[in-house]
């Protein structure tokens, strides 16, 4: 196969793909129509295609040889609940809901790789399958859920990438342990006794007691997880009374916390849990802690990684630079297949400020250089094409 004029004749196609998805985003758990518009793209291929896995997720198997080992790739295709404010014209027509986070992108990637590997079945030296998810940007996510109703059945590796505005087009970027966090959530309930602000010494005040308790949060990672790890806690959400004069009833605590280690993770989940009891005991209030576990740390697999990376040092075509960068706090369910699978997880560089294409992900004007996609493909292609020399 030639890769490069593969990529180049397919690269217009990908992108009125990634744009017409990106004027047309579901969130999470309602990607009905974006489903039912990938199966579309993918029905005439010569696919083994299993549909509404898990959920919205689809499933789509290239058998090339019953004796070969299979690997599959995976895109997520779910948006998220912000309003787009770019001004291009294919800006999103729905209201209050943008692909803000690249998974536009992924699909267009994985769309056209089924299109390019299913043209030249006879080439490849491994069976492939292409994993359609849904739901990555919501707990519980889909990962999970498409595991559990067989998408890695007879998988035997899974390869995944991201798009990120952090890292200019024309760079693959990864991290050889450890890609992204724990991500983990809690909410707290203070409860008290309220009453009237001009008589607080009858209540059981729970803005007090909630004031000192995100105090003490605060002292967690600083005091209860070595310095050689790392951690993060933070509140996003408080809320308590609405009346300047009436003490409230109880308040209310929103956080998450990020996590490399299950050992870390542990800490910081019982220190929650015992500084919520201290507060109740020297307030006289009823702190009520409710910790939800998110999705597990994405570890890559070492040689898979090495593998994948490897293919692109050298007499790549849009691969310009290959570099390893730092773990990210962030979550990403794509975990859940690197659990169950040997996996490997990169970055696709697609920033550029000459087409403003270098704002932050999750925000009302993200947008990416769409020349990245063709190193993003060029990867997984030369992943898939040489994998009998892995």
């Amino acid at each position: 196969m030639d890769i490069k004029k593969v990529i180049d004749d397919n690269f217009e196609s990908m992108v009125e793909l990634r744009r017409y998805m990106h004027q047309y985003p579901e969130v999470s758990f309602q990607e009905e129509n974006t489903k039912a518009w990938i199966y579309e793209q993918i029905k005439d291929l010569g696919l083994d295609i299993r549909e509404n896995v898990g959920g919205n997720g689809i499933v789509a198997r290239l058998q090339v040889n019953d004796s070969y080992e299979t690997v599959a790739i995976r895109a997520d295709f779910d948006a998220l609940p912000i309003q787009d404010e770019k001004d291009v014209p294919y800006r999103s027509k729905t209201p209050g809901v943008m692909h803000a986070c690249g998974h536009d992108a992924h699909t267009a990637m994985l769309i056209t790789m089924a299109k390019v590997l299913s043209a030249h079945k006879e080439e490849l030296p491994v069976n492939v399958v292409f994993l359609h998810q849904h739901a990555e940007e919501l707990l519980p996510g889909g990962a999970k859920a498409m595991i559990e109703d067989g998408a890695l059945e007879n998988v035997d590796y899974v390869i995944g990438t991201h798009v990120s505005t952090k890292f200019p087009v024309g760079t693959i970027k990864y991290n050889y342990d450890t890609m992204y966090a724990n991500a983990d959530s809690f909410k707290i309930v203070v409860n008290g006794l309220g009453g009237h602000g001009a008589t607080p010494q009858v209540t059981k005040d729970p803005i007090i007691a909630s004031a000192s308790l995100i105090q003490q949060i605060q002292t967690i990672v600083s005091r209860s997880v070595s310095p050689l790890d790392s951690a993060v806690v933070s509140i996003g959400a408080y809320n308590a009374g609405s009346v300047f004069n009436v003490i409230p009833g109880k308040a209310e605590i929103k956080g998450t916390f990020r996590t490399f280690t299950e050992e870390v993770r542990q800490i910081v989940a019982e220190r929650l849990e015992q500084l919520c009891m201290g507060i109740s005991a020297s307030f006289n209030v009823h702190a009520d802690i409710e910790i939800t576990y998110g999705y597990p740390s994405l570890k890559n697999d070492h040689e898979l990684l090495d593998y994948v990376i490897d293919n692109v040092r050298e007499d790549s075509f849009y691969v310009k630079d290959v570099e390893e960068v730092g773990p990210a706090m962030g979550g990403e369910d794509f975990s859940y297949f690197a659990e169950n699978r040997p996996g490997c997880y990169f970055y696709t560089g697609v920033r550029n400020s000459d087409k403003k294409a270098d704002t932050p992900h999750h925000h009302p004007h993200f947008d990416i250089d769409e020349d990245g996609m063709k190193t993003g493909v060029e990867t997984m292609l030369k992943a898939v094409l040489n994998f009998n020399k892995k």
